[in-house]
């Protein structure tokens, strides 16, 4: 997760910093602060949700060899899959790492908002030498 948010930095850097930049730049205003939560929100939820489905991977998780599938056939996440995983996923960090906690007592190890959206993570096998 850690390697996860320090590339989501360059993400958001790039996708939300600079349009506010601009903005601010051209009006002499800043939007009211729901309006940038919800900024924020959606540009990290196209991240997500495009990479989970072009390969079932964000950047960090190709590195880790992990990837977001469907619980029960073992293919790409379908959209609504994707969409439920990333919108769970919020209350599942912000409560605490409540949802996180949960992979500590899951029978299989998924976090809460897997079991809600179904699917899972998996390590891929390693490439040969590794």
């Amino acid at each position: 997760m850690l390697y996860e948010a320090l590339l989501l930095l360059g993400v958001l850097a790039f996708a939300f910093l600079l349009p506010q930049m601009i903005l601010g730049m051209m009006t002499k205003m800043l939007p009211p602060g729901w309006a940038s939560l919800l900024h924020v929100f959606v540009v990290l939820g196209l991240y997500f949700y495009v990479l989970w489905g072009r390969n079932g991977q964000t950047l960090a998780m190709q590195t880790w060899r992990l990837q977001v599938v469907d619980a029960q056939s073992g293919k790409l996440p379908s959209p609504s899959q994707r969409l439920i995983r990333y919108a769970l996923a919020w209350p599942s960090l912000l409560f605490l790492g409540a949802g996180l906690l949960w992979s500590f007592f899951d029978r299989d190890g998924q976090f809460l908002h897997d079991r809600f959206a179904g699917t899972c993570v998996v390590l891929l096998p390693g490439r040969p030498g590794d």
